[in-house]
C-alpha cells in the first residue's frame, strides 16, 4: 500500500519570523499511481472543512491539489495577518506574564492511500477550510465524497457509481454517465446525465434545498418523490400511482395515531430501477434532457 501525507505548517524559530505578516495560500500537490492503470478504480475523499472538486483528465495518475489560506479574516472581510505579540497581555484577560503570544498558521495535513486501485483521501483538520481539487483518469470510477463545512462537492465528467454527502453545501454534478446516490442536508443537490446505468437505483434528498436532476429522453424508472413544504415539476411523462395513500396505524396506551404517507409514486417510460427525492424545504425537478 502507497501512502502519501502533507503535513504543511508554519513552523517555528527562524521560519516564524519569515511567516510573520504573510498572506499567501498554502499550496501543496499529490500525485497517487494506480496499481493498475486504465481499469476501474475507487476514490474515497472525506473531509472536515472546505470543498471537494472531482474532474477527468487524460493521464493515469490521480493529482490531488491541495489548497488553504495561511490568512485569517474577522467579521468585516478584512485580512488579519499572522503575528507575534510580545505584549504582557491576552485575549482572554488573563496575564501572559511575559510570555509571547503566537498566533499560528492554517495547517494543510492531507493523507492520500492506494492499494488494488482504491485511493483514500482524508483530512483531520477541523481549524480551517480546504479546497481539493482531484484529477481523475477516464477510467469507470466509483466515487464516495463527503464534507461537513464550508464547501461544495462538485464532480465533472465522471463515469460509473457515485455516492456523495454534504452537510452543509451544495452537490452539484455536471455531464455523469453511470448512477448517483446524493445527499446535502443544507443546500441543493444539481445533477446533469450524460447517460444513466438502466439497473440502477438512484436517490436524492435534501433537507434545506432543491433537487435538480436531469437525465436522458430514455429514463425508465419508478419514481417515488416527496416534498413537504415544496412544489414537483418535470417535463417527462409520469404515469401516477392512483392507488389509495398508505395509511400506519399504531396503537399506545388505548390511545391510536393513524398516519397517512404522502409519497408520490408513478412510473417513467413503463417504469424501471427505484427513482427516490426527498426534500423538506425546497422544490423537486425532474427533468428531460434537449
Amino acid at each position: 500500500m502507497k501512502t502519501i501525507k502533507i503535513a504543511a505548517a508554519l513552523l517555528l524559530g527562524t521560519m516564524l519570523a519569515t511567516q510573520i505578516n504573510a498572506q499567501t495560500d498554502a499550496k501543496e500537490q499529490l500525485v497517487v499511481p494506480l496499481s493498475e492503470p486504465g481499469k476501474p478504480f475507487k476514490l474515497n475523499v472525506g473531509i472536515n472543512n472546505g470543498s471537494i472538486k472531482v474532474v477527468t483528465y487524460e493521464g493515469k495518475d490521480v493529482i490531488i491539489d491541495a489548497q488553504t489560506g495561511s490568512e485569517k479574516r474577522n467579521k468585516s472581510g478584512v485580512n488579519v495577518s499572522v503575528n507575534v505579540n510580545t505584549k504582557n497581555s491576552s485575549s482572554d484577560g488573563m496575564a501572559s506574564n511575559g510570555m509571547k503570544k503566537i498566533n499560528a498558521g492554517r495547517e494543510l495535513d492531507i493523507t492520500a492511500e492506494e492499494k488494488n486501485n482504491r485511493i483514500t483521501v482524508h483530512s483531520n483538520s477541523w481549524k480551517s477550510p480546504i479546497t481539493l481539487t482531484i484529477k481523475v483518469p477516464q477510467s469507470e470510477a466509483n466515487l464516495k465524497l463527503s464534507t461537513i463545512n464550508d464547501g461544495d462537492i462538485t464532480v465533472t465528467n465522471v463515469s460509473g457509481e457515485l455516492e456523495i454527502n454534504n452537510t452543509n453545501g451544495g452537490v452539484y454534478l455536471t455531464n455523469i454517465s453511470g448512477s448517483v446516490v446524493a445527499s446535502a442536508l443544507n443546500s441543493s443537490v444539481v445533477v446533469t446525465f450524460k447517460s444513466i446505468d438502466p439497473k440502477a437505483a438512484m436517490a436524492f434528498s435534501t433537507l434545506n434545498g432543491n433537487i435538480d436532476v436531469t437525465f436522458p429522453t430514455s429514463l425508465k424508472a419508478n419514481v417515488k418523490l416527496k416534498s413537504d413544504r415544496g412544489e414537483m415539476f418535470t417535463d417527462f411523462d409520469i404515469e401516477a400511482d392512483k392507488a389509495q395513500p398508505k395509511v400506519e396505524r399504531s396503537s399506545q396506551s388505548g390511545m391510536y395515531r393513524v398516519n397517512i404517507e404522502n409519497w408520490v409514486y408513478g412510473k417513467i417510460n413503463t417504469g424501471g430501477p427505484e427513482l427516490m427525492m426527498k426534500t423538506m424545504n425546497g422544490n423537486i425537478y425532474i427533468r428531460k434532457a434537449k
